[in-house]
């Protein structure tokens, strides 16, 4: 029992489990499988209980990505349901404005909210459920009233004379509620029912868009019930990489999904496993690995509906290893620069999986915290700030266009080996979602650590890489470390000329399902960072 880790056990079922950020949330997409639900069926329910008691990470102000195992067709699938921009809101537009960035606590940073729209594309198609039997949970928990989890409470403040409409929904006291409060969100109940009612079109077409496009136009958006109707999801297909016998899977761009597999491409090509976990000599080949992963990040990625997005060339295996030569062992690359492929021209994270052996990894975000800190006219949810993302550079393939989707970092990871699914798993936390993916494939692969070993362990951050917005890596950017690394590690890296933040940060939040074989088990795993639990039968 000595390597007995020091969190939480994994879980260990047989028929079906979930995993999330808040224990209502998990326990909620368990009754779903219970009831006959599916894996999908199981993940929207605990989402939109998520919605609920985790606002200021999520919601139905927000986006949603996935990437599902079908055991039926033994296939992957991949949804991207991100909303765009407004028809009318231009780059000429924005600088007409004498905007050099897009505000964050204006209409002017909304997109679409997209995520209803991916819940009745994954029922439609994989779901076994009603939409109303679904959602019945959060209906009930949001008129009834909750417990305030103690991370959630730790996060629900906000300025009330700042964000008005923010506090009218969520501080309906004038102040935040405390940990072990009970907390009701009857605007939310009453949105959620209509949506439960009459499906994706009281959200895109009714009420709930008319009182967004009503508060949009008198606060100087451009949002009109056009941009609202015209909204759609898609499917897509997943992309993937090799790492040491497995394949990795993320979504294209435009979300940030193919960072994680430049930067296992370019890790690929040191032996990580003959290494000791966390010290500096792994650190570093993972941090200058991450630089020069995100540098090309900030120059290729965007909606490849409006830009030559080169992903084939980005994740080949010959120009990692043009890549890996630049990195130093000795030392750390201070001005990491985006590459020359050959070229032809805040958020949950949950995963679910089911006794026929679906599985889904899915993500949902309003982006940073309480997204645009506006909740409009009554509506119970607060709108994301996704539209912050675009580029106002003339020249930047990610540059505010309209009815363009934005630069995304809500990512979903999954992995095969063989053709057949292993893990499903993902780490939200904005730009730091690609690190956190990498470090959890090394930590399974390399390391051999168990579901929930693979996300206890403490993680390395590194900010100020060059960004899609449009700026640039100025002194080789921080290390931000959490507790639990040694002072020598930290020592040793500042040797080799990184450059170190002061202080410990909790960096994102991991949930995780492994599965096996000859009997099929699922083995979960949830970030001792949230709230939340793995819960299976």
């Amino acid at each position: 029992m000595n390597d007995r880790n020091c969190n939480r056990s994994t879980v260990v079922c047989q028929h079906g489990i979930v995993c999330s950020s808040q224990p209502l949330a998990s326990m909620a997409g368990v009754d779903m499988l219970k009831a006959g639900g599916n894996a999908v069926d199981a993940a929207i329910c605990a989402n939109a209980m998520l919605g609920l008691v985790e606002p200021m990470s999520n919601g139905i102000g927000g986006d949603l990505f996935a990437i599902l195992w079908i055991e039926s067709e033994k296939k992957l699938y991949g949804l991207n349901a991100s909303g765009r921009s407004p028809f009318d809101w231009s780059l000429a537009d924005a600088l007409d404005l004498g905007l050099d960035s897009i505000p964050r606590d204006s209409p002017l940073a909304w997109s679409i909210p997209g995520a209803v729209s991916g819940w009745d594309l994954l029922r439609e198609r994989f779901g076994r459920t009603k939409l109303s039997t679904i959602l019945e949970p959060a209906i009930h928990y949001a008129e009834e009233g909750f417990p305030v989890s103690p991370i959630i409470a730790s996060g629900w403040g906000f300025d009330v004379g700042k964000y008005p409409t923010l506090a009218k929904t969520y501080m309906p006291n004038g102040r935040a509620p405390g940990f072990g409060e009970i907390f009701k969100n009857p605007e939310l109940a009453r949105s959620l029912s209509a949506i439960a009612n009459d499906g994706p079109a009281a959200f895109y077409e009714g009420e709930i868009a008319e009182r967004i496009v009503a508060y949009a136009q008198e606060h100087g958006g451009k949002h009109t019930m056009k941009d609202f109707a015209d909204h759609r999801s898609n499917w897509l297909d997943p992309v993937s990489s090799s790492y040491r016998g497995y394949d990795v899977w993320e979504l294209p761009p435009n979300g940030q999904g193919i960072a994680v597999l430049q930067m296992l491409n370019i890790l690929e090509t040191f032996d990580i496993g003959a290494l000791t976990p966390n010290s500096a000599e792994h650190l570093h080949l993972f941090v200058e690995a991450k630089k020069l992963a995100f540098e090309d990040r900030a120059v290729y990625y965007a909606d490849p509906d409006f830009a030559d997005v080169p992903i084939e060339q980005l994740l080949s295996k010959a120009y990692a290893q043009d890549r890996a030569k630049l990195i130093d062992p000795r030392r750390a690359n201070n001005e990491a620069r985006y590459g020359d492929p050959s070229l032809d021209s805040d958020t949950v994270y949950l995963t679910a999986a089911d006794s026929e052996g679906n599985m889904i990894s899915f993500i949902q975000s309003i982006y940073e915290s309480w997204g645009s800190r506006i909740a409009p006219n009554d509506v119970g949810f607060a709108i994301q700030n996704r539209g912050q993302s675009f580029s106002l550079d003339l020249g930047h393939r990610n540059k505010l266009e309209p009815h363009k989707r934005p630069f995304h970092t809500i990512i979903p990871g999954f992995m095969t080996k063989d053709g057949a699914p292993v893990f499903s798993f993902g780490v939200m936390g904005g730009d730091f979602q690609p690190q956190g993916h990498s470090q959890v494939v090394m930590n399974t692969i390399d390391f051999g650590m168990s579901a929930q070993q693979a996300g206890d362990q403490p993680r390395l951050g590194h900010n100020g890489s060059s960004t899609p917005t449009g700026s640039r890596m100025e002194d080789g950017g921080r290390l931000i470390f959490e507790r639990g690394f040694e002072d020598s590690v930290r020592q040793a890296l500042a040797e080799k000329g990184h450059r170190i933040e002061h202080g410990v940060s909790a960096l994102g939040g991991y949930q995780s399902i492994w599965r096996e074989e000859n009997p099929r088990r699922y083995f979960g795993g949830s970030d001792p960072r949230k709230d939340g639990a793995a819960i299976g039968y």
